[in-house]
């Protein structure tokens, strides 16, 4: 939990989680934990997100690192198109909902919990 003191850095555009979803419990740690927010919170069991918004937010980035377990998938999205099966496959869950816990920060879009990714792209 944060530091009642401590001043949250709002350095996250857009946040997609699940309540209840033990991989969003471990973003939400991580960022109490650096005293990092979110401008913008949207609750998927409120707000589920399918396949056309999932392409509209990859449009929005240069870069997307997607974690399932222990699979990472990183696309560039300045030098390659990748194919939308293979980008929709990163972000979607079996429900054909966006998956959760996502972070959008700058051009760059967070799918999954990465604890290294999470530091290289949150941290800096």
């Amino acid at each position: 939990m944060a530091k009642a003191n401590a001043t949250i850095k709002q350095n996250i555009e857009w946040r997609y989680h699940r309540s209840g979803c033990s991989t969003c419990q471990k973003t939400q740690d991580f960022l109490e934990q650096h005293n990092l927010g979110a401008l913008e919170m949207v609750e998927a069991k409120k707000k589920a997100l399918r396949a056309e918004e999932a392409l509209k937010l990859a449009q929005s980035v240069d870069e997307i690192y997607a974690t399932k377990g222990s699979n990472r998938v990183y696309f560039n999205l300045k030098q390659e198109k990748p194919e939308q099966d293979k980008l929709l496959a990163a972000m979607l869950g079996p429900t054909g909902n966006l998956r959760a816990p996502i972070l959008k920060k700058g051009r760059v879009l967070l799918v999954g919990f990465d604890q290294e990714n999470y530091s290289k792209i949150l941290l800096d």
